[in-house]
């Protein structure tokens, strides 16, 4: 009987795949990968920073805002790189713009 079937018994040893058949067999996982931190990571975080980008160019004096620090304040002086805000009656401080996270609301006092 061994004589009869020799086919059967040379394709029965295992052959290693390439490393281009690994590869190409590992790329769509890569490319599936890629696409989730795209939708999940980059895109929601360049949209935040394209609003944030906009409230701060949209800036003007008495706007009534909170800085990143929790800092509240009215806006009083606005500057190139910062912005001048009054935190109480006799008292105003320098901010750098990019540290303000938002403007509030006229019933958020």
């Amino acid at each position: 009987m061994k004589r009869m079937f020799p086919v059967l018994a040379q394709a029965a040893t295992p052959t290693a795949p390439s490393i281009v058949d690994q590869v190409l067999q590992m790329l769509p996982m890569f490319v599936m990968i890629v696409v989730i931190f795209y939708f999940v990571i980059y895109r929601p975080q360049k949209q935040q920073r394209e609003k944030h980008k906009t409230m701060l160019s949209d800036l003007k004096k008495g706007d009534k805002v909170v800085t990143t620090g929790g800092i509240w304040g009215t806006v009083t002086n606005l500057g190139k790189e910062t912005v001048t805000l009054q935190v109480a009656e006799n008292a105003k401080i320098k901010v750098l713009r990019d540290h303000i996270a938002r403007i509030r609301g006229e019933d958020n006092d």
